[in-house]
């Protein structure tokens, strides 16, 4: 397998609400000029996840999709410290094959394959997150935004069809 030199990017997460742009710094592995293998799931960043292969500019620091790795992006976040309920998720998590990437005192960030199962991982995540913990999660990389609604962007299809 071919290694790829490993550089720090930083790429367009969104606006504030002042409307100045926010960047998030990732380490990603450099295939070819201004493309770029995603190591771990971005925090910020919606639609990729930890393995994507994605096109930079690095003019306006945006990126174009090349190909999923058909890992999923989970995001927990916490309204207090969220070490109450690190160990057991991110152990849970792990068991189920899903890696932890980022962790700090009100956030977690996994990747997870898809083929683990939707209903799995909701259940899980569930278990673990919620109202009595003071916690959330959500996905990075299942919705977008189309026509002010969220709706499903259905990658996974692809990755979970029958040979």
């Amino acid at each position: 397998m071919k290694e790829y030199p490993l550089k720090e990017i930083s790429l367009f997460a969104g606006a504030q609400a002042d409307g100045k742009p926010v960047y998030e710094t990732i380490t990603a592995a450099e295939r070819e000029s201004n493309v770029f293998q995603l190591l771990k799931s971005p925090a910020f960043m919606r639609g990729i996840a930890s393995g994507d292969v994605i096109k930079v500019d690095a003019e306006n620091k945006a990126f174009t999709l090349v190909k999923r790795s058909g890992n999923l992006c989970l995001r927990v976040i916490a309204k207090n410290n969220i070490s109450a309920i690190a160990g057991d998720l991110i152990a849970a998590l792990e068991k189920l094959g899903g890696t932890l990437d980022f962790q700090n005192e009100r956030m977690l960030i996994f990747s997870i394959h898809v083929s683990c199962g939707f209903t799995a991982i909701e259940e899980l995540l569930n278990r673990h997150v919620g109202a009595n913990t003071e916690s959330a999660w959500l996905y990075g990389n299942v919705y977008e935004h189309k026509d002010g609604e969220l709706v499903p962007i259905n990658w996974w299809q692809e990755f979970l069809k029958p040979e």
